[in-house]
């Protein structure tokens, strides 16, 4: 730095050039003071900078900006759902700074992005998009601590009997760890690694419901994958091919194949066929995998409907439901999303106790990414940012989570991803049908005004029976001892 005048600041390149950052270069720059405090605005260029001071710089277009080498940390991916290609891989901030390869090495909590596999075990034991789970808050007594475990959604407000659809979308913590309650502890760690996720690597606590797991990004990414291709476990692969100096191909990949028509049934194809047994030993989902990954055929681990169904609730979390309109409406956790205009999307978010881990994982047609972000040091939270004055309205501010601090980067990945890419309708699959229901209970109805909807469910777990005057106006349908709803 060797001038500090006003609102400007002249600084000296590495190569000898000086060069002017102006005050929209450098007025984001507060002091720091913690994690979860920063200093006033600065006025003037003298607040943040000094004469003789060594700075990083960067040029944004035709100007340079002041900058920093942040010490939080970051990963992303980006894979294929159709044959698991990793299409983008960033281990960290800088390679130069650090080899340790994020996206692949390092073992985080992933927060609520568990979430979407514990409701997919739900629902292949029964339940619906429609179903209501009890919105409430838990006491669970811990005799062995001598304390009660209370679980509490982020921010702290419950609605009640809430339909499982919103659940999910919203990332409802209580009624996470109530669909674990209903799944069962084995019965949902066992699920849960039909997406490749290590037996070990899942805690056998109700904390697994808010995240309490620990997996890669890549990870993520290729279980969110199965979601997004209609139920098929796929490994990833970063290299198609090696050729040497003269063109003589050295290596071939060889990815998995997605079977879906006229081919022969794999054993995990008939582990899910719909006249199949309804308990099926661990040992023989295991050896039904191993068969199919012989025939180099990626083995399907849970239904196209179950796949569709969890794909509906992760859209949600970006596009909500209702009608703004008639008082119904309603947003997801992702909702920044929408700014990139394209239903065909979905996601979720994820963040950890005190923020230590944010998350982001979404489709698209053809794409699955994640977003990681957190401290290299697991004991670090993220901390939270005030507002700066001298920025404008859409700043992001607040205790840092993945809507706020991972998404944003998967939202400018995909708009660059998805720009030559046309909206895909949606495609829907056999034995899904689609009712009328009422909102607040999940009931059928013959209304069609704001307290009507529809919803996709798998044939034969829609509601058989109509919503009656006293349900839909708070009756005693809600009245129950202990978890009736779960």
């Amino acid at each position: 730095m060797v001038k500090v005048d006003g609102q400007i600041a002249d600084v000296e390149l590495q190569d000898g050039v000086v060069a002017t950052l102006p005050w929209d270069g450098m007025k984001w720059a507060r002091r720091y003071k913690t994690d979860t405090r920063q200093g006033t605005a600065p006025k003037q260029a003298a607040d943040i900078l000094a004469a003789g001071e060594q700075v990083w710089v960067r040029k944004v277009g035709e100007t340079w900006h002041l900058s920093q080498v942040p010490d939080a940390n970051t990963a992303m991916v980006a894979m294929s759902p159709e044959n698991g290609a990793v299409k983008a891989l960033v281990g960290g901030f800088n390679f130069v700074h650090s080899k340790f390869n994020r996206a692949t090495q390092s073992v985080r909590q992933v927060g609520s992005g568990i979430k979407p596999f514990i409701y997919s075990a739900a629902l292949e034991q029964g339940m619906t998009l429609a179903t209501l789970i009890n919105d409430a808050p838990i006491n669970k007594w811990d005799s062995s601590q001598g304390t009660a475990w209370r679980p509490k959604n982020s921010p702290p407000t419950y609605s009640g009997p809430t339909r499982a659809r919103i659940g999910l979308a919203q990332s409802k913590n209580v009624m996470a760890v109530r669909v674990l309650r209903r799944v069962g502890m084995d019965e949902t760690i066992d699920f849960l690694t039909r997406f490749g996720f290590k037996h070990d690597d899942l805690p056998r606590s109700e904390t697994i419901a808010l995240g309490a797991g620990s997996l890669t990004p890549i990870e993520v990414a290729q279980g969110f994958s199965v979601f997004a291709n209609g139920g098929y476990y796929l490994a990833p692969y970063y290299i198609s091919k090696v050729e040497d100096p003269f063109g003589k191909e050295l290596f071939q990949a060889t990815p998995q194949t997605i079977c879906r028509d006229n081919c022969e049934e794999t054993g995990s194809d008939k582990l899910h066929s719909d006249n199949m047994q309804e308990e099926v030993s661990l040992l023989d989902q295991t050896a039904d995998m191993e068969n199919a990954l012989a025939k180099n055929f990626a083995p399907h681990v849970i239904t196209e409907q179950n796949a569709f169904l969890v794909r509906e609730m992760l859209e949600a979390n970006i596009w909500g439901g209702g009608d703004w309109r008639q008082g119904t409406g309603w947003n997801g956790t992702g909702w920044r999303a929408q700014k990139l205009k394209r239903r065909d999307i979905g996601g979720k978010t994820g963040t950890t106790n005190d923020s230590k881990d944010a998350w982001y994982t979404g489709f698209a047609p053809g794409l699955v990414a994640t977003v990681w972000v957190g401290f290299d040091d697991h004991s670090r939270e993220l901390g939270k940012t005030a507002r700066n004055a001298n920025l404008d309205k859409d700043q992001i501010s607040g205790a840092e989570a993945g809507a706020k601090t991972a998404q944003p980067a998967w939202i400018d990945f995909m708009a660059d991803a998805l720009v030559d890419v046309p909206v895909q309708n949606k495609v829907i699959p056999s034995d899904i049908v689609k009712v009328r229901i009422d909102r607040d209970t999940g009931l059928l109805t013959r209304k069609s005004d704001g307290s009507s909807m529809f919803e996709y469910f798998k044939k034969g777990t829609e509601p058989t029976d109509y919503v009656t005057s006293a349900a839909a106006s708070g009756g005693n349908i809600y009245e129950s001892e202990g978890e009736e709803l779960f």
